[in-house]
C-alpha cells in the first residue's frame, strides 16, 4: 500500500517538473523578440540615413564632375550636399518621431481614463505600467542625432574617395568603385541585423544607387552640353 502511494506521489511529481532547457529555450525566444521589436527604429533610421548620404552626396558629386572638372568644385558640392542633407534629415526624423510621440501620450492618457472609469486599479500597478510605458516612447532627440550622424557617415565615402585623386576620369571611377562597395555593405549590414534575405537587399540597394548616379551624371551632362 506504501509503495502504491509512493508510486503515485512520485508520477505527480513528474508530471510538474519543467525541465532547465525548456526555461532557457523560452528564454532566449523572449529575448529574441524583445531585441528585434527595440532594434527595427534604430535600425530604420541608421540605414535609411546612411543609404540617403551615401547615394544622394555621391550623385551630386557626379552630376557636376559630368560638367566640371575641377576637383574643388567636386568636392564643394559634396560637403554642401553633407552639411544640408545631414540637417535635412535631422529635422524631418525630428518632426516625425515628435508627431509618433505625441500620437502616443494621447493614446495613454485615452487608456488610463478608460481604467479609471471602468474600474478600481491599484496605484501600485498604474505606476509600474506607466514606467514602461514611458519608457517605450520614442524619443526625438536620439532619432534626430542618429540619423543625421548616418547621413554623414554615408556622405564622408564619396567625398574622401574623390579627395586625394587629382584625374577627372580616375576619379570619376574611383568614387563609383567606393560607392558601390559602401552600398554592397550597407545592404548587407541592413540585411543580417534585420534577418533578410542577403542577396535581394544587397541587388536593391545597389541598383538603386547606380540608377541615381547614373540619371543624375546623364541629365546634368545634357543639360550642361546644350549651353543652358
Amino acid at each position: 500500500m506504501a509503495t502504491n502511494s509512493q508510486t503515485s506521489l512520485a508520477e505527480g511529481k513528474c508530471a510538474i517538473i519543467i525541465t532547465p532547457n525548456d526555461l532557457e529555450h523560452q528564454t532566449t525566444l523572449d529575448q529574441k523578440e524583445f531585441d528585434y521589436s527595440k532594434r527595427s527604429q534604430w535600425l530604420r533610421a541608421a540605414v535609411l540615413g546612411a543609404n540617403d548620404g551615401l547615394i544622394s552626396t555621391a550623385s551630386l558629386m557626379m552630376g557636376v564632375g559630368a560638367v566640371r572638372q575641377d576637383i574643388k568644385a567636386m568636392i564643394l558640392t559634396g560637403f554642401a550636399g553633407l552639411v544640408a542633407g545631414a540637417c535635412s534629415m535631422a529635422i524631418g526624423e525630428f518632426v516625425s518621431v515628435y508627431s509618433q510621440l505625441d500620437i502616443e501620450v494621447a493614446q495613454m492618457k485615452r487608456d488610463n481614463q478608460n481604467k479609471k472609469n471602468n474600474q478600481e486599479v491599484h496605484v501600485a500597478e498604474d505606476d509600474g505600467g506607466d514606467e514602461d510605458d514611458k519608457e517605450s516612447l520614442p524619443n526625438p532627440l536620439q532619432a534626430a542625432a542618429a540619423s543625421a550622424l548616418a547621413f554623414s557617415v554615408g556622405a564622408m565615402v564619396p567625398l574622401l574617395a574623390a579627395s586625394f585623386i587629382r584625374g577627372y576620369k580616375v576619379r570619376l571611377g574611383v568614387v563609383a568603385a567606393a560607392v558601390s562597395l559602401a552600398l554592397v555593405l550597407f545592404g548587407w549590414l541592413g540585411a543580417k541585423l534585420g534577418k533578410a534575405p542577403v542577396m535581394r537587399s544587397v541587388m536593391r540597394v545597389l541598383v538603386g544607387g547606380w540608377m541615381a548616379m547614373a540619371i543624375t551624371f546623364g541629365l546634368t551632362k545634357l543639360i550642361g552640353s546644350s549651353g543652358l
